[in-house]
């Protein structure tokens, strides 16, 4: 039904963006909010809506390749809208698909939600069907806009990854390493939650 918005965000959450378009405030489901600021204006959104028994759910994307790729990964057996946009919160979706291209199931199963049986379902769906998508290796966080430093942007980095779907204790064996990062590194949200998923994948 919805192809894109074109609008001004009002509200950003661990799980979700508000944009407003025309006067009507959307909850929007991302992958990384935290590559959107309140008040930004002008603000394009490719958007996959989704309808199941519980109601009506827009996922957003920065381009309508990701939106490619989150629906490409939905015809999956076993994958989920949540599921899929927990993959896609991975900034490095080239590796992605070169994961799925090499049959690298071990790569796959490190993303929340995804078991052996599941990752090999994306590698035999997939294997070979993704190349032709223009994704850009700095996946979610493509937008040029810097977060600003804000005050518990650690604690909104952890609740974005549980938001995910990282399981609670996965999210505290990354936590202490993230507030370090935020001492030594970055304190913004969008950089502390790119280097938890790092993390998160290298475990």
């Amino acid at each position: 039904m919805y192809e894109y918005f074109l609008g001004q965000v009002t509200d950003v959450t661990p799980g979700y963006v508000v944009i407003e378009v025309s006067g009507i405030g959307y909850k929007v489901l991302t992958a990384n909010p935290y590559r959107y600021q309140v008040g930004q204006t002008d603000v394009k959104m490719y958007i996959h809506q989704a309808v199941s028994d519980n109601g009506m759910s827009l996922f957003g994307f920065f381009d309508a390749d990701e939106k490619a790729l989150f629906e490409k990964l939905l015809g999956v057996s076993g994958i989920g809208p949540k599921s899929a946009l927990a993959i896609l919160a991975n900034n490095d979706h080239a590796g992605l698909i070169q994961a799925i291209n090499q049959e690298n199931a071990t790569y796959l199963t490190s993303f929340p939600g995804v078991g052996k049986k599941t990752a090999q379902q994306i590698v035999l769906d997939l294997k070979g069907k993704l190349n032709d998508l223009n994704v850009d290796v700095t996946g979610q966080t493509a937008l040029e806009v810097e977060a600003p430093a804000v005050d518990g942007a650690l604690a909104d980095a952890l609740a974005a990854l549980e938001a995910l779907g990282y399981s609670k204790a996965d999210v505290k064996k990354v936590t202490k390493k993230l507030e370090t990062f935020s001492q030594t590194q970055a304190s913004d949200t969008n950089a502390l939650l790119s280097e938890g998923l790092r993390l998160l994948m290298k475990k």
